[in-house]
């Protein structure tokens, strides 16, 4: 199949002009449009294992997973059978299910930093919410923010957060206030020096340091070694909170994400996606003297309605509980991955492309940059064009990649090797076809 052959897509087409004219864009969340890809967004009509089927009837090999959540596939016989029972019971009652304690227990069983656990609904509640937490407790207003690490879509979280802004060409984001963007200190990402001397400037007005353990929204970007150490010694020294935003390597890296490791002990954690397994739920967590300044038994309001629903309390037990009993999913899907990686940037190579790539656990980056991307300045160097025509091109053999040089390419236990094998042999005939 040729490099750019369109394909059959007039129910997704006709399905997107309904949306938008009735949507902002047509979607509900910016990077689903592939703007900045140059398609028109593929309808998903279901999902099964690797797979999912779009509206037109295609199937894609998937390395999305729903942007990491679906860590065991599309549709896990686990995942379903728990929500078909806890349907059963009803969807929402506004009062305490058992499960959720039972899903706090299991979080802070695999995260014992996480000594107490307030359960939302979004990864940005939980930022957001984590947040005010350390400006109550520590009494102080500024936060520390590192370039191209995105924590949602809250007003102080914004400033240089990679992720979508990053895709759309978007520098800055209106309805922040100057004020609030003023109390985000911004450093950029592996920059020690740069950190310590923010903290030797402002260290008695800092409230918290967050960070993506491993950036996932300028692509994937590793720590140095340096790194994460120098956040917990900083954030000690000055009396400020470590705030560690696990919402991507959280049950991803691992049963006990970024921290077990890298080994660090952050004051606070934030959880999403696979703890949810696939529907909207998210966490908070850390020292117990922190979380009981949180509202009823402290002065730090937090509330939620749909806090600790029992459908998504469910499937994200079910998930939990499955990676628990099976932990050699892990070693498959780092395995997955490195092949995955190495291959791409092998065929690159042998193509005279100018790439580099980035790859831990399950998540990797193939950039179109001579590298190394060790921070957001340098991963803002890649050729997104020329990323944009490798994307249609994979999508055109049946492979479904991140609308954006600025995400994660996640590996998923439902694939096989002859999947990763097959990716490869059309990531070649696509490199070919950039090289003419």
């Amino acid at each position: 199949m040729a490099l750019g052959k369109r394909l059959n897509m007039e129910k997704s087409k006709k399905l997107f002009e309904e949306a938008a004219a009735i949507i902002p864009g047509g979607v509900n969340s910016p990077v689903r449009a592939c703007l900045s890809v140059g398609a028109a967004p593929v309808f998903v009509d279901h999902g099964r294992g690797a797979r999912i089927f779009d509206v037109d009837g295609r199937s894609y090999l998937d390395f999305v997973s729903s942007w990491g959540p679906l860590i065991c596939g599309h549709a896990a016989p686990w995942t379903t059978a728990a929500l078909e029972e806890a349907i059963k019971k009803g969807s929402s009652f506004g009062a305490p299910t058992e499960g959720e304690t039972r899903l706090a227990r299991l979080i802070n069983r695999n995260y014992p930093s996480m000594e107490m656990v307030r359960l939302v609904n979004s990864g940005t509640e939980a930022a957001m919410s984590a947040l005010r937490l350390a400006r109550g407790f520590t009494g102080r207003d500024r936060i520390v923010k590192f370039q191209g690490c995105y924590h949602g879509h809250a007003d102080s979280l914004l400033v240089a957060a990679g992720s979508g802004l990053a895709t759309l060409g978007i520098p800055g984001c209106p309805g922040i206030p100057a004020a609030l963007a003023e109390l985000t200190l911004t450093v950029p990402y592996n920059d020690v020096a740069a950190l310590t001397a923010v903290f030797e400037k402002h260290g008695s007005e800092i409230a918290a340091v967050i960070v993506e353990p491993v950036a996932g929204n300028m692509g994937v970007v590793p720590p140095q070694p340096d790194f994460l150490p120098a956040i917990e010694n900083l954030t000690r020294r000055y009396g400020a909170l470590f705030i560690c935003d696990e919402v991507i390597t959280g049950f991803r890296l691992g049963l006990g994400g970024a921290q077990a490791h890298f080994k660090i002990k952050p004051d606070l954690t934030i959880l999403g996606k696979i703890i949810g397994g696939g529907l909207p739920l998210a966490a908070f967590g850390g020292r117990r003297e922190v979380m009981e300044r949180l509202a009823p038994v402290g002065d730090v309001y937090q509330a939620g309605t749909l806090s600790g629903n029992p459908l998504a309390v469910a499937a994200g037990l079910a998930a939990i509980e499955h990676l628990m009993a099976e932990p050699s999913i892990y070693s498959r899907i780092r395995q997955a991955s490195e092949r995955l990686s190495a291959g791409l940037l092998a065929l690159a190579g042998e193509n005279g492309l100018a790439v580099c790539g980035n790859q831990i656990g399950s998540m990797s980056t193939l950039f179109f940059a001579a590298g190394p991307i060790s921070d957001y300045a340098s991963a803002l160097k890649s050729d997104v064009g020329l990323y944009a025509a490798f994307w249609r091109g994979m999508l055109a053999r049946g492979f479904w990649l991140a609308p954006s040089q600025f995400e994660c390419c996640f590996t998923s236990a439902g694939m096989i090797p002859d999947d990763i094998d097959n990716a490869l042999d059309a990531a070649d005939a696509v490199f070919k076809g950039l090289k003419k």
